[in-house]
């Protein structure tokens, strides 16, 4: 990895643009590797780079940071995924490269790649968790926490590389990984593209440059070549040369018929031959939209050979992810759930649906304009007793009831409170023994708490103290 580093700064003016975890992780490998002509990094924040016998490094920080001729001065610029340039990136002169982009082209042969708007930590943590048990040599990393810099310089041969990628990392990269998984798409993350069309063309990278021999396992609603609803025709038009594994989940009620190359069914997976149930027992991943995640490994794992026997023993030891509609305990005879990585309504439908006699379902944060319109029109025929609806986008879904689902509105079903505290205290007093209570939230936790997981943390604590 430090020869690909080298190779790609020898000679050159090089910026590190961010100095997160990513960012420093970059500056430590591009120092090691040597060879730049010069190095500096540029953060909004004025940011400490200098340890004891290190060379000293201009920091450029301030409003000014991202200014284009400030950019333009460099050969390379190392960006943090998340950064939004000011301009599109053909404007500039300069060469934008990523870790990601890097280490991708660097071990792509050994890499499992999986991205989706949800499930990608989930299906990341227990594919790897699988082979794990197994005796495979495996490592994770990627947009699960781990740089995949600072795991670079370890990988054998021959070692399976399970990184999960995010739509910012995946957005400038010209290399897509040996296999490659799409869970799904929805919208997500308009406030940094702008559009679906662009969003969805960011995750397409995932597949867009394999070649013949590589494997895309996909999701059937956004196979290469369709329309992903809301994108335009533009999203149809990425091909994929892998081959491409079609997974679908069949509704409530309707049979399998061969649609796809993987099926599920209930509790039921088919996929190329291979049958397995999912026991609904003795697992902590529950819910239709978990799986689908679980089919998905399922079938890649097959590809490593692993016998059905294997597999549910390693899906039986998995834990579920913190914030990932995650059983918290019982109060008062109520059952907490905590759903924080909840962003978009389709992952509060999943939450209900996965969650029986759920007696309560708490909604709302940041508000970055996501269309509501599926989830106000589920919970309008809604078994849930109680919507509490919080923040900026309570209001406005309270507000959107209050138009288009009047009866809905009179039903008494609907509860308007400033914060997550105060919806807690309303779900404890409205809560019946044996109910559930839901943090789904459906939107952003930006502005209100530093993430989802401290927002699930403070839901915790507001519950059990």
């Amino acid at each position: 990895m430090l020869e690909k580093i080298r190779q790609t700064v020898e000679n050159k003016k090089v910026l590190v643009l961010g100095l997160g975890r990513e960012g420093r992780s970059s500056l430590r490998m591009i120092r090691k590797a040597g060879g730049y002509k010069e190095l500096a990094v540029a953060d909004q924040n004025p940011v400490e780079v200098k340890e004891s016998g290190e060379e000293e490094i201009p920091v450029i920080s301030g409003t000014h940071y991202m200014d284009k001729e400030l950019l333009d001065s460099y050969d390379i610029v190392f960006k943090t995924p998340g950064i939004v340039l000011p301009e599109k990136i053909e404007n500039y002169k300069c060469q934008f490269v990523s870790q990601t982009g890097l280490f991708i082209s660097k071990f792509r042969s050994q890499i499992v790649g999986i991205t989706g708007t949800k499930g990608k930590s989930t299906t990341s943590t227990l594919l790897y968790h699988v082979l794990k048990e197994n005796g495979e040599d495996v490592v994770l990393a990627g947009n699960i926490g781990i740089p995949v810099f600072d795991i670079a310089e370890d990988i054998t041969v021959g070692e399976v590389i399970v990184l999960e990628l995010s739509c910012h990392q995946l957005e400038y990269i010209t290399v897509s990984p040996h296999i490659a998984v799409l869970l799904n798409l929805y919208e997500e993350h308009l406030d940094h593209y702008g559009t679906m069309a662009a969003y969805v063309r960011a995750k397409q990278n995932i597949y867009a440059w394999q070649e013949k021999e590589d494997l895309l396992f996909c999701n059937m609603e956004f196979l290469p070549g369709h329309e992903v609803e809301g994108a335009g025709p533009e999203s149809a038009g990425v091909p994929c040369k892998g081959e491409v594994i079609s997974a679908v989940l069949i509704p409530e009620g309707e049979s399998p018929s061969g649609r796809g190359d993987i099926e599920v069914a209930g509790n039921a997976v088919r996929y190329r031959g291979s049958g397995l149930r999912i026991p609904e027992q003795g697992i902590s991943l529950i819910g239709q939209h978990n799986y689908f995640d679980i089919a998905m490994v399922y079938g890649i794992c097959k590809e490593f050979s692993l016998t059905d026997e294997q597999f549910l023993k390693g899906l039986r030891s998995y834990q579920t992810l913190p914030h990932r509609l995650q059983y918290l305990g019982i109060k008062d005879g109520i059952r907490f759930y905590d759903d924080s990585i909840s962003t978009i309504g389709e992952t509060t439908i999943q939450a209900l649906e996965s969650i029986k006699n759920a007696g309560s379902i708490l909604i709302g944060g940041m508000d970055r304009g996501v269309d509501y319109d599926q989830l106000e029109e589920y919970l309008a025929g809604s078994s849930v007793k109680h919507i509490i609806l919080m923040e900026a986008t309570g209001k406005r879904i309270y507000s959107e009831i209050e138009e288009r689902y009047p009866t809905l509105f009179g039903s008494g079903k609907l509860c308007l409170v400033d914060h997550l505290k105060d919806a807690v205290e309303l779900a404890g007093k409205l809560g019946e023994e044996g109910s559930a209570c839901i943090l789904s939230p459906a939107a952003a936790s930006y502005g209100i708490f530093k993430n989802f997981e401290e927002r699930g943390e403070v839901f915790k604590k507001y519950v059990f103290g």
